[in-house]
């Protein structure tokens, strides 16, 4: 008999457009090509070529291209969704560097910056000539950015910033930092160039998850910015949140690429793999493993397609992409899980994919909001009573 490809269940493909269909294969012919080859050495070297890998992107349009204007692609939100499906399925870390470079980074300054810093940055940005990165997330204030102890106080017409940002992607390879600080107006965003004296960024070391990824700390001490360094749209913490609901849209799709990856090393791994003189796949308990882990992967592919189609319509809700996230991340780390026992010893290699998704889905589980975050996201939805304190 012939296989059928875990999504073909659930007709995926039936739900898109010529175009979304021809984006997802362009990026994972890209990740067949340029990622997928490499990603065990950068995983176990805890490093990857990310600027050589931004120019590359950039020129496949990857970067910023759910913008419009600014040399950005312009695509629709299911297209970008489905790019990082594949990029993920590749590694949650070159997802990342897609993700916070185009929706956190550029997003950012999209939406809220001047003109001016528009035009500065975004066409360098969408090019892969400059990398952004963006400093919200503080080491004792993650699921309360509100609380964050960086800031920025007025000093004649110029700007001093001082403070440190924790677990900031693509930080010490970034030219922009996008810094949120308290402000005596309020939380306000920051156009940061890296290169500006008082900044400086450090890797963050001893990774055991997202190793394919760069992640740095970032330090502020009395930092001058002129007056136009300000992102004039920003006012408050919701700023911030908007541009990580963007993010957090890409990761929707995002895990579920990477649980379709594990998913798939597992089949392939089942149909090869001899036990008592049979296939492995040929056990009714392996079956069943299989099966499992393919209802939950078609169930998210739903739900991130039918979320990606609200977003199209602008009809998309805080609370929807809370619930994507929370679902997706569960669901794709359950099957990463299972796969590995499929995959016995050989499942703690990096021959497989499947524990190094794993590991790196450990951290999509709680960056750009905890499981606990979302729950009470959905819970105020539900009852009209917050429970965050």
């Amino acid at each position: 008999m012939t296989r059928t490809a875990p999504l073909d269940l659930v007709a995926i493909d039936g739900l898109l457009s010529d175009e979304e269909r021809a984006i997802r294969e362009t990026v994972r012919k890209f990740c067949a090509d340029r990622i997928r080859p490499h990603l065990a050495e950068w995983f176990e070297k805890g490093d990857l070529p990310a600027r050589d890998l931004a120019k590359e992107m950039g020129g496949l349009g990857l970067l910023g291209m759910h913008l419009q204007g600014y040399g950005a692609a312009g695509t629709n939100a299911v297209s970008y969704g489905l790019a990082c499906h594949e990029l993920e399925a590749a590694d949650s870390g070159v997802r990342s560097l897609v993700s916070v470079q185009g929706s956190l980074a550029m997003y950012a300054i999209y939406a809220y910056g001047s003109d001016e810093q528009k035009n500065e940055w975004l066409p360098r940005m969408v090019a892969g000539d400059a990398i952004g990165c963006f400093g919200l997330t503080e080491a004792d204030f993650g699921s309360n950015p509100g609380g964050m102890r960086t800031n920025a106080r007025k000093d004649g017409g110029d700007w001093v910033l001082n403070g440190t940002k924790m677990w900031i992607t693509n930080g010490s390879i970034a030219d922009v930092a996008v810094v949120w600080a308290r402000t005596d107006e309020g939380i306000r965003g920051f156009v940061v160039p890296t290169d500006s004296k008082g900044f400086t960024a450090s890797t963050v070391p001893g990774k055991l998850s997202l190793r394919a990824s760069v992640t740095s700390e970032l330090v502020l001490e009395d930092v001058r910015l002129p007056a136009a360094a300000v992102l004039p749209r920003s006012k408050g913490l919701s700023s911030p949140l908007g541009c990580l609901n963007e993010a957090r849209f890409g990761i929707i799709f995002g895990s579920i690429g990477a649980g379709r990856d594990c998913l798939e090393a597992a089949i392939s791994y089942a149909a090869d793999r001899e036990v008592f003189d049979k296939p492995l796949a040929a056990y009714q308990l392996t079956q069943a493993k299989l099966a499992e882990m393919a209802l939950e992967l078609g169930k998210g592919m739903l739900l991130a397609v039918h979320i990606g189609r609200l977003k199209d319509a602008g009809a998309l809700k805080p609370e929807q992409v809370s619930m994507g996230k929370l679902n997706n991340v569960r669901a794709a780390l359950q099957i990463a899980r299972e796969a590995r026992t499929i995959l016995g010893a050989n499942g703690i290699t990096l021959e497989y994919p499947v524990l190094r998704h794993a590991n790196n889905l450990e951290s999509v589980l709680t960056y750009e909001g905890t499981s606990e975050v979302h729950l009470l996201v959905i819970g105020q939805a539900l009852t009209g009573v917050g429970a965050f304190r």
